[in-house]
């Protein structure tokens, strides 16, 4: 135990010499604007809960009234006897608000994608990521043994380049073609832009290619009624598998996938962190139904266009050189990690957080304040957060 303890402690050593070390911060207050940590309250500009929802009331009377009917968990797997009520509502939601026949829920983005992407693909196939995609779906990709190439980050010209060489190998397999399958985000969670879809939509069916697109940052925030930017863009129909989460706009937890009745039928039947996890908890199905109705009411609408208006006064005087904001991810880059570090720690003395994104989460020497917005920011929010990055030592 001494030798293996040492190990890992030359480990850790190394990560602080290079100022990629993390820890855990103890946060004392629900998800909002404001923030608990030690005692200590920030103006919180971390969170993924673009909508304000993790902390909305209609979501925590859903939750209840789940745990008082449903209990706290689910008892099993969803094949074994843990498909409780809750999970099939949702899932009947989700399908309705995205428009497709079908969704699946998962305990996590992470399990959706790694049960989907290993579930579809093999070591015959081919999988086709865009260079900055979620390591959840890299790590996804290596692991279902599929050939893996990388296109350079919404570039639709090296990705054509890519489809023209997967096409060219493709090969009969048993009764089936060998597959390729292009996976992309919608909006990127680090940089916060936005994916070509359109375009990418055409080369995967000029190529016989499937596409799956994570709209993880995009679903309550873009698109009518917040439906994500492929329904913006009016490509939905052109996405063989729509990925999302439940944990960011929509308030609550875990991960889902939408599509046809087969690929949702294929699922439940291979995609092994469906059916070898316990069920999640029946209090977040029924926070996330919630979330779906509310976000296509009015309030819905209305803390969108809150959201954005936020978004443009930020941009505009932080004076980004796209001027047009594309998501609620404005990230400040600053490249080292140490001068990140010590920026997010200044922030911090000012009573704002805003966290250091770091090597493996961005290439090393991109590190980056992340800033995120909701629509429970206030203006004044958005002014305190102005004046503490003017006062800060370092050039943004």
């Amino acid at each position: 135990m001494n030798s293996f303890n040492d190990e890992l402690n030359l480990r850790l050593t190394a990560l602080r010499e290079q100022n990629l070390f993390r820890e855990l911060r103890r946060v004392d207050s629900a998800q909002s604007p404001r923030l608990e940590i030690n005692g200590q309250t920030f103006l919180n500009f971390s969170a993924n809960d673009y909508l304000g929802l993790a902390n909305h009331p209609a979501l925590k009377e859903a939750a209840i009234k789940a745990v008082e009917k449903f209990g706290a968990g689910a008892g099993a797997s969803r094949l074994i006897s843990g498909s409780l009520a809750p999970f099939h509502e949702l899932e009947a939601a989700l399908a309705a608000f995205k428009k497709t026949e079908a969704a699946l829920t998962f305990s996590t983005g992470y399990t959706a994608a790694l049960g989907t992407i290993c579930a579809l693909v093999g070591k015959d196939d081919v999988v086709i990521l865009d260079k900055l995609i979620h390591a959840s779906i890299v790590d996804a990709a290596k692991l279902s043994g599929a050939k893996l190439r990388i296109f350079d980050h919404n570039d639709t010209n090296d990705l054509e380049e890519k489809l023209r060489w997967a096409n060219h190998r493709q090969s009969p397999i048993g009764n089936r073609q060998s597959a390729i399958l292009v996976i992309t985000e919608s909006i990127f969670s680090m940089d916060g832009d936005r994916a070509p879809l359109s375009e990418i939509a055409a080369l995967k069916e000029k190529y016989g290619a499937w596409l799956m697109v994570d709209e993880a940052h995009a679903t309550g925030i873009i698109g009518q009624n917040g439906r994500g930017l492929a329904d913006e863009l009016g490509v939905s129909d052109k996405i063989e598998i729509h990925m999302g989460t439940l944990g960011k706009a929509l308030g609550a937890s875990g991960g889902y996938i939408c599509g046809s009745r087969a690929l949702i039928d294929f699922l439940v039947n291979r995609a092994r962190s469906f059916i070898f996890s316990t069920a999640p908890v029946p209090a977040a199905a029924a926070a996330a139904t919630a979330a779906i109705e509310l976000t296509q009411s009015a309030e819905g609408e209305t803390r969108r266009k809150d959201l954005w208006l936020l978004i443009e006064l930020l941009n505009s005087k932080l004076k980004i050189k796209n001027s047009k904001p594309e998501s609620a991810i404005i990230p400040l880059i600053l490249g080292d990690e140490a001068k990140t570090l010590a920026a997010a720690a200044q922030l911090r003395e000012q009573n704002i957080f805003v966290p250091a994104i770091r090597y493996p989460t961005v290439a090393r020497g991109a590190a980056r304040l992340r800033i995120s917005l909701t629509a429970a920011h206030t203006s004044a929010d958005v002014s305190e957060l102005l004046n503490a990055l003017a006062d800060l030592k370092f050039q943004i």
